[in-house]
């Protein structure tokens, strides 16, 4: 179908067309993140044109910093995300994998396959797979699981300092705790330029205290949160023109002041803000010996009012009585600004164990990229706790692309094509791990599947410092099933999701963005 067909100004590229070009666009994706995978993977250099610079091979950090418009690069680059999201790392195999499904479910239909075929055998591989991988899932019981450290160290790219770091807080934290659904073993992380390396029970608040006259430590510490602004009711200029607005006025800040007061009244020794601190009240505090911490972030507040017990207040609930403010405090053995880093720690608090990982670093620079490989191993570990583990290395999906070929003959007709896309794409971690180690892929990864099959043993794999055969279990070179399980998942459905467009369509703008469209795109024909 040509543009003067398609009618209503529309742009359609024809359907074979638009399935090249999305792959196209895929492939470009795929390309920007697979050197970066595996123990010999490099890093990327992602630079802004404001000349800012990131060093990484964290997959997620390079597809979401990517400056990328086409449509079917996009949906892969969020499949990615929401790899990330869900379980925090896996997201450079995701890709690699629906990278491949795509180009391989292309070639089938270059051949003449049918899409729907090519469709109905990749769903069906990938469930197999999924089946597959579950059945042969190992368990962890408990956190101090030897199993647990290697997981670490593969996320966290063979950082022993943060491996060792995130497994020293799994141990505090406990599996009960790993297995809760709303905690993120990877949002205790913080990481901070000229800091050592840390893991302990309490929180941090990234902000300082208000001023040098406030105390820097306070021992037995009784906290105050206010999700608000403490600062008196604000009025409208228009009013305060009247005098009945400007008694108003006066009113709302003795009130204010009162308030402010029944603080002090209570004993209460910490005081953390969501918003700023008016000056009166900081008079007040400063003079009572208090600690004051304005602009404190809603997550920090969050995680100090689990640690501590408390319950956060708006100002407006200031004016309950002294004995209903009582109800909405916390407590900890201690809270003290750390000089050196500018950071208030909360630490020994009476309500939830709460522990942080300190991450150091020794400059700016790397800061980020060390946070991101702890968090990454940080998800890994939790994972593990909740889910099992595999062998690693791209040695499970190669056994996985091994039993899925024992299901072709199930299917009838083309749609044993759709079921080879996915043998091949299964084969792809592996094949691209060992090419950035200096083998040659294709004779690698024939040797892991040789050897697989002769010893009936699924954990083989290839040693990318020697390119021996050797088995990965043995090695530590284990990945968590839940990152495995999702990847392939997410793998599958974009694949699936790209292939099955076959007609591109610029939609029409409506409104302002129209008039000016239509007057940047004077130039177009009407038709």
């Amino acid at each position: 179908m040509n543009l003067k067909q398609a009618g209503s100004g529309a742009d359609v590229d024809e359907r074979l067309a638009a399935l090249l070009t999305n792959a196209n666009a895929v492939r470009a994706i795929t390309a920007a993140v697979e050197g970066t995978i595996g123990p010999k993977g490099l890093d990327t250099m992602l630079v802004d044109r404001f000349g800012e610079v990131i060093i990484t091979n964290d997959g997620v950090t390079i597809l979401d910093k990517m400056d990328v418009n086409h449509p079917a690069a996009k949906m892969l680059i969020n499949t990615a995300k929401a790899q990330q999201a869900e379980v925090g790392d896996g997201t450079t195999t995701t890709t690699i994998m629906a990278g491949s499904l795509v180009s391989e479910g292309v070639s089938q239909v270059m051949r003449g396959v049918p899409v729907a075929r090519v469709i109905e055998g990749i769903k069906y591989g990938v469930s197999k797979v999924l089946d597959g991988v579950k059945e042969r899932a190992r368990t962890i019981t408990a956190v101090n699981d030897p199993i647990l450290r290697s997981i670490a160290m593969i996320a966290g790219r063979e950082h022993t300092d943060i491996a060792d770091l995130v497994v020293e807080a799994a141990k505090l934290i406990g599996v009960e705790k790993l297995n809760e659904y709303n905690f993120k073993l990877s949002e205790i992380i913080t990481a901070e330029a000229g800091a050592n390396n840390e893991v302990f029970m309490g929180v941090i608040v990234d902000q300082e205290r208000m001023t040098q006259e406030m105390p820097e430590e306070i021992t037995k510490a009784k906290l105050l949160l206010i999700d608000d602004a403490l600062e008196p009711e604000e009025i409208e200029d228009e009013a305060l023109s009247t005098e009945a607005g400007f008694k108003r006025y006066i009113d709302l800040q003795d009130e204010f002041k009162k308030n402010v007061q029944k603080i002090v009244g209570l004993g209460i020794n910490v005081v953390m803000v969501d918003r700023g601190v008016h000056s009166a009240a900081e008079e007040i505090l400063t003079d009572a010996n208090i600690m004051v911490i304005e602009r404190v972030s809603s997550k920090d507040l969050r995680r100090v009012a689990d640690h501590t017990g408390a319950r956060m207040i708006k100002r407006t609930g200031l004016k309950k009585e002294s004995v209903d403010i009582e109800k909405y405090l916390g407590a900890a053995e201690k809270v003290y600004q750390d000089e050196k880093l500018e950071q208030v720690r909360v630490i020994g608090g009476s309500g939830k164990p709460m522990a942080t990982i300190l991450v150091g670093a020794a400059t700016e620079e790397v800061v980020g990229e060390r946070e991101r490989i702890a968090k990454d191993a940080a998800s890994s570990v939790q994972a593990a706790v909740k889910g099992g583990y595999v062998p690693g290395g791209g040695s499970i999906e190669v056994a996985m692309a091994r039993e899925v070929g024992k299901y072709r003959e199930n299917l009838k007709g083309m749609a044993a094509y759709g079921l080879d896309c996915v043998t091949n794409a299964l084969k792809q971690p592996l094949s691209q791990i060992v090419e950035n180690a200096g083998f040659n892929p294709l004779e690698k990864v024939e040797e892991a599947v040789t050897s697989q099959a002769a010893q009936n043993c699924d954990s083989l794999g290839i040693d990318c410092d020697t390119g021996e055969v050797a088995d990965m279990l043995e090695r530590g070179v284990i990945d968590p099933v839940p990152v495995k399980l999702h990847a392939i998942k997410a793998a599958g459905e974009v694949a699936v999701a790209i292939l099955r467009i076959d007609t591109i369509i610029k939609k029409k703008e409506e409104g302002a963005n129209a008039q000016k469209a239509g007057a940047a795109d004077s130039g177009m024909p009407d038709f």
